[in-house]
Parts: structure tokens; C-alpha cells; sequence
């Protein structure tokens, strides 16, 4: 399955499997955003990103962990 910018919650599952040791309120923005890209399936446009969707994938990641 590929992932994109919208794939809030799959994306929220990847980073917990990828990242499990990392604590999701400890996670900047930019550096969700890096770990987002560089997840295997991600495929979009890093152009395309907004805070607005950083906050719901990682609120999304807080709340599933």
C-alpha cells in the first residue's frame, strides 16, 4: 500500500512499527515530516505538506500509541 500525505492513520501505524522507541509529543514537526518521508511506502509530494496535516498525523500517532 502506498502512502500519501492523506493516509493519516496507515501513516500513524507505519511511524509506531518504523519508530516504536520515539514518543510522538517529543516529535517536531519538521522532523515528523522527514520521518514520514522517509518511510518505505510514502509516496508524495514533500511540496504538499501543511501543518495541518503534520498536527492530524501526529495527533493521530499520540492517540494510537
Amino acid at each position: 500500500m502506498t502512502l500519501s500525505w492523506d493516509s493519516t492513520y496507515a501513516i500513524a501505524v507505519a511511524l509506531m512499527e518504523q519508530h516504536p522507541h520515539l514518543d510522538p509529543a517529543d516529535v517536531g514537526l519538521n522532523q515528523l515530516a522527514q520521518l514520514i518521508e522517509s518511510l518505505p511506502n510514502f509516496d508524495d509530494d514533500p511540496g504538499l505538506v501543511t501543518e495541518r496535516i503534520l498536527t492530524d498525523i501526529q495527533i493521530t500517532w499520540f492517540e494510537e500509541k
